[in-house]
């Protein structure tokens, strides 16, 4: 029997339509959250994500510094923000510049009920 694979549940590009605080979460819903949250729940994630936020755009390569991180792990951290719809990529020369979605974001904030 194949095993049930969680990810399949997530769905794009919305999170979900209420907020928890309004109505209980579907379980596709819930499985979406979830993957956003979890993307956030590690502290470097979540500080370059405030970095970019703060900052509006930010280039891969001015982020080694903040973070204290080598340029793997940063290429590690912001691809698991960007597969979680939170920040957005672009390819300049040698570098990638991240920008928040700020749809998805707004979404992750209703969601929350904030």
């Amino acid at each position: 029997m194949a095993k049930a694979n969680p990810a399949a549940d997530v769905k794009e590009p919305g999170l979900c339509c209420a907020s928890v605080v309004e109505t209980p979460l579907t379980h596709p819903d819930a499985t979406n959250l979830a993957h956003v949250l979890a993307a956030l729940a590690d502290p470097v994630r979540l500080q370059l994500f405030s970095i970019v936020a703060a900052q509006g755009e930010v280039c891969s390569c001015d982020l080694e510094a903040p973070l204290g991180r080598s340029q793997p792990t940063i290429s590690h951290h912001t691809k698991l923000l960007a597969e979680a719809g939170l920040i957005v990529g672009e390819k300049r020369g040698r570098w990638v510049w991240w920008r928040i979605d700020q749809a998805r974001l707004a979404d992750v904030r209703k969601a929350l009920g904030a």
